[in-house]
Order: C-alpha cells, then sequence, then structure tokens
C-alpha cells in the first residue's frame, strides 16, 4: 500500500513538473516576442514565429459597433522595423493565463500600451502557439484595444 501512495504521489508530481516546464516554455516564447517588440529586434521576434499568420485587432468604433481588422503578421513586423528612433513603445503585459493541449498552447494576456510613456490605451492579447518539434511558435494573434475600463 505504502508503494502505491508512494508511487501515485511521485507520478502526479511528475505531470505537474512537466506541465509547469511547458508552461515556463510557451510563457518564454511569448516574452521573447515581446523583447524584440519593445527592443525593435525583428529577427528575435521572427524567432518565435512561424514565417506568416493572421493577427487581428477587434474594438468597438464611436457608435458601439464591432470592428475588427485583418493583417498579415509581415505588416506588424514592417512596423516595428520601420519604427522611428524617437518612439517607445512599451507593452506591459500584466498577467499570463496559460493553456496547453498536446502542441497547441493559449495564452491571454492583458495589456496596457504606453506611448512614449504615455497612456494609449489597454486590452487583451490572445496568442495560439504550435509547439514545432519542442520550439513553441506564435501561429496567431489577435487582440482588443479600448480607452476606458482601463487599470492605468
Amino acid at each position: 500500500m505504502g508503494r502505491i501512495i508512494t508511487f501515485l504521489v511521485l507520478l502526479i508530481t511528475t505531470a505537474i513538473t512537466a506541465q509547469n516546464s511547458e508552461e515556463a516554455q510557451v510563457k518564454l516564447a511569448v516574452d521573447t516576442f515581446f523583447e524584440g517588440f519593445h527592443k525593435g529586434d525583428t529577427t528575435l521576434m521572427k524567432s518565435v514565429m512561424i514565417d506568416k499568420f493572421l493577427t487581428q485587432t477587434t474594438y468597438k468604433d464611436k457608435e458601439g459597433n464591432g470592428m475588427l481588422v485583418n493583417e498579415d503578421s509581415s505588416k506588424l513586423i514592417q512596423a516595428i522595423a520601420n519604427r522611428p528612433a524617437d518612439q517607445k513603445w512599451d507593452e506591459r503585459l500584466l498577467d499570463y493565463n496559460i493553456q496547453i493541449d498536446g502542441t497547441m498552447a493559449h495564452v491571454w494576456t492583458p495589456y496596457e500600451f504606453w506611448f512614449n510613456d504615455q497612456f494609449s490605451h489597454c486590452g487583451v492579447n490572445s496568442f495560439q502557439l504550435f509547439n514545432d518539434s519542442g520550439n513553441w511558435k506564435i501561429i496567431y494573434l489577435i487582440d482588443t484595444r479600448r480607452r476606458k475600463g482601463c487599470q492605468e
């Protein structure tokens, strides 16, 4: 009986450790993306992205209607690469909610965006990632943007 309990405790501990390790790797991919974003280092960003994927932004227009903007990830990369040196973009992630199932992960990150040290907007990023032979890669990104209801 004691051996069975010991075995079960080891099995559960191993499973929790493996899950925490995967979550850490997924979080690292998102953190690497934003490290590149803040530094203007598109090579670093691309290291955790597949070649091209859809990026979307959703928000409410002045009349309160839902809007959805679709873009290719290359447009984001171009914006980062061509950002003027006098512009500081600071996207502050407030939390991470990471869910993983096999080779797929979802990361939900509420954020505040600051432009040249001035609050601009807040929202949530929703990342989809794929485990490509042990490397987590961002395959999809959608975010919300709003100026009201923020924590700043």
